[in-house]
């Protein structure tokens, strides 16, 4: 038996595997490493986080993303944008160097082993036996679609994250729902290769982040507003150097910044090739989407009652991820009746992120709203390595396991893990 069991080989998994690794735990990653980056996004897109903010994290902190890019020769420059193709080959030199090797099969399903520990079953039907578990799944299994356009088909709409080649939308009409990031860099993208799109966002305004200040400013300013890897200023700095003490707030108010903190925004580089290229509309929602003749007829109206109908080939959501505790469908039911939720619907974790299932640790989106806005981000992985392997070690020199029904239900299929979101 093994004494840790990581799902999902991204930022989070490969992180947690290489301090695992180097605190001489017996443990085990699969995943198609950094399969999301490299899979689900688009050629020519940008990380949004600062180069020196998008270390994956190693115990002696050896490969960070400055090192790879000096190796390869390749530009990591404060303010300089740096394309996600580049990061996704830093994850892969990450895990070849820093990582026990990645078992490139997916996991079908989690579930209690007999005697106490964990069995996860791969893909092809092996099973495999662990003392403890820790589920690094990124974002994938947490794609959010609007109810209004829901049921159109795959043929018509999909998530921002589904996509690697925008090229089969070439020549057609697009609509892309959202405010964030994602809605306006693939709104370029497709305007960029002659696509008609649109973007259509509930909210008032884009909100477009400015060009940071140098990292080296003159003391009154790096006072008044600290650089950290979410952003510059004291609320960032709060939440990206005390996870800990963010999740000491009474629960409510985690809740609500995990959800509001860090809000939609379009990064700078960007704003130019929108406005120039990109109809948007604010502050219209969706009220009604139906199929006619091959193509989606919508109906979006404002909050004063003004209504916008037309007609699209196909509905880009980039609305974002609703990481709920019901949406972790790899995880068998027996251990889904013991597993406590906070009100907001997302996982319950302890202070070194193990859930009410002793021995059962999760990582990433999973645990924003009890360790905050960075989790939602590459930079969170440095914290939540070290403290979620330290809770692994209590939890294997203590001997505990959870007594659970018997089995009863089969394996889910294979969990496909995604990027954190940038």
């Amino acid at each position: 038996m093994h004494d840790l069991l990581i799902v999902g080989a991204g930022p989070y998994g490969l992180s947690i595997a290489s301090h695992a690794a180097a605190a001489g735990l017996d443990v085990r990653i699969f995943g198609r490493t950094m399969a999301s980056w490299r899979e689900n996004m688009p050629r020519g897109m940008f990380l949004k986080s600062e180069p020196w903010a998008s270390d994956l994290s190693d115990p002696a902190g050896r490969h960070s993303l400055a090192a790879f890019c000096a190796r390869e020769g390749l530009p990591a420059e404060h303010g300089r944008p740096l394309p996600i193709e580049h990061f996704a080959s830093y994850g892969l030199w990450f895990a070849e160097r820093a990582a026990p090797p990645v078992d490139q099969r997916l996991i079908g399903g989690v579930r209690p082993a007999p005697g106490g520990g964990y069995e996860a079953r791969t893909e092809d039907g092996e099973v495999c036996r662990a003392r403890a578990v820790a589920l690094a799944v990124g974002v994938l299994p947490f794609t959010e679609i609007p109810a209004a356009v829901r049921g159109l088909g795959d043929a018509h709409v999909s998530h921002s994250s589904h996509h690697a080649d925008l090229r089969r939308f070439a020549g057609q009409d697009m609509t892309v729902l959202g405010a964030g990031q994602a809605a306006l860099e693939t709104a370029a993208l497709l305007a960029e290769q002659g696509t008609r799109v649109r973007v259509l966002a509930r909210s008032s305004r884009v909100n477009w982040n400015t060009l940071p200040p140098p990292l080296r400013r003159p003391w009154r300013e790096s006072l008044r507003a600290p650089h950290t890897g979410l952003g510059c200023g004291w609320r960032n700095t709060f939440y990206a150097r005390t996870p800990g003490l963010f999740r000491r707030l009474p629960e409510p108010s985690r809740a609500r910044a995990a959800a509001d903190a860090l809000g939609p925004a379009g990064a700078w580089w960007v704003r130019e090739r929108v406005e120039r290229a990109v109809d948007v509309r604010v502050g219209h929602h969706v009220e009604s989407a139906e199929l006619a003749g091959g193509r989606v007829r919508i109906r979006a109206a404002t909050r004063t009652g003004e209504e916008l109908r037309f007609t699209t080939d196909h509905v880009i959501a980039a609305t974002g991820f609703r990481a709920s505790t019901d949406r972790l469908t790899v995880l068998a039911p027996e251990l889904h009746a013991h597993l406590r939720s906070l009100t907001d619907g997302t996982p319950y974790v302890g202070d070194r992120f193990e859930t009410s299932c002793p021995g059962l640790f999760l990582a990433g989106l999973t645990t924003a709203s009890s360790f905050g806005p960075a989790m939602r981000f590459v930079y969170g992985a440095a914290f939540t390595a070290e403290r979620l392997v330290r809770g692994v070690e209590r939890h294997v020199r203590s001997g505990r396991h959870a007594a659970f029904p018997a089995q009863s239900q089969p394996c889910a299929e294979p969990v496909r893990s995604g990027r954190s979101s940038e």
